[in-house]
C-alpha cells in the first residue's frame, strides 16, 4: 500500500508531501457540499452506513471516542451522548468549520490534527472510528500505528471504508464511478477533479483481506470485516491487545 498509496495522488505519482498537499486542498475546497455530495454520490446510503459503525461502536458513559478525519461531525453526532467525550479530530480546518456550524448544541469538540500524527496521549481512547478517511492519509500504515497507540489496550477500532463489491455488480459500480461520480462533482461540488480523485483512491486502497492483514501487521486482534452493500463499503474492526 505504500507505493499504489502514500506516493500517488489518484493516477499520478507524486512526493507523500505533495500528496499531502493536494488531498488538503481537496477537502479544504468541497467542505460547503461536502455533505450534499455524498448524499447524492450514495444516494443517502452513506448515512446508514454511518449509523451501522457507529451501532457496532456501541459508545457509552465514560468513554473517550475520537472519530477521525470526521470532517463535519456527522458520525460523532452518533456517537455522541451524556458523560462520554467525543471528539472529531481532522486535518482540515474548514471541514471542522462547517461541522462546528451543523453540530452546533452536540457536546462534540474539533480538534486539528492528522491520521499520523494524533494530538492524544499513549493508551488515551477507549474507541476509534474513521469513515472514509484512512486511504486518504499520506501513509495508511503510519495512520494505523498512530491509531494503535492511543488506543487504551482492549480499545476498539472500527474503520468504514469503500471497499471491492461482488463481482457480479462490480461492472455497473465502475461505470458509475468514473462517468457519473466526476460529473456530480461538477455540477454540485463545482469541483470535478477532487471527485475524479476520491474515485481513483477507492479502488488503490486495498481490499477486505487486504486490509484486515494490514491491521494484523500493526498489533490488533480479533480483526474482522463486514460487508455493506454487496461490498461497495465494509466496516473493519479490530483490539488493542490488552498484554
Amino acid at each position: 500500500m505504500t507505493t499504489s498509496l502514500s506516493q500517488t495522488f489518484g493516477a499520478e505519482t507524486v512526493s507523500p508531501e505533495e500528496r499531502e498537499r493536494r488531498i488538503r486542498h481537496v477537502f479544504d475546497v468541497v467542505a460547503p457540499r461536502y455533505d450534499l455530495m455524498n448524499d447524492v454520490m450514495s444516494f443517502g446510503i452513506h448515512r446508514l452506513w454511518k449509523r451501522v459503525m457507529a451501532k457496532a461502536a456501541a459508545p457509552a458513559p465514560g468513554q473517550v471516542i475520537v472519530d477521525l478525519a470526521g470532517g463535519t461531525g456527522d458520525v460523532a453526532r452518533l456517537l455522541s451522548g451524556p458523560n462520554r467525550r467525543v471528539v472529531v479530530c481532522d486535518p482540515s480546518v474548514e471541514m471542522m468549520a462547517v461541522g462546528a456550524k451543523r453540530q452546533a448544541g452536540c457536546a462534540i469538540e474539533f480538534i486539528e490534527g492528522k491520521a499520523e500524527a494524533m494530538p492524544f496521549a499513549d493508551n488515551s481512547v477507549d474507541t476509534l472510528t474513521i469513515a472514509f478517511g484512512l486511504r486518504n492519509a499520506t501513509s495508511p500504515e503510519a495512520g494505523l500505528a498512530e491509531i494503535y497507540r492511543v488506543l487504551k489496550p482492549g480499545g476498539r477500532f472500527l474503520c468504514l471504508e469503500f471497499s471491492r463489491p461482488w463481482a457480479v455488480i462490480r461492472p455497473f459500480y465502475d461505470v458509475f464511478s468514473f462517468l457519473v461520480i466526476p460529473r456530480l462533482g461538477a455540477w454540485i461540488a463545482r469541483q470535478p477533479a477532487a471527485y475524479t480523485y476520491l474515485v481513483e483512491s477507492i479502488r488503490r486502497f486495498p481490499d477486505q483481506k487486504e486490509m484486515a492483514g494490514l491491521m494484523d501487521k500493526a498489533g490488533f486482534v480479533q480483526v474482522g470485516w463486514r460487508n455493506l452493500s454487496a461490498g461497495i463499503a465494509c466496516l473493519h474492526s479490530g483490539v488493542k491487545r490488552t498484554s
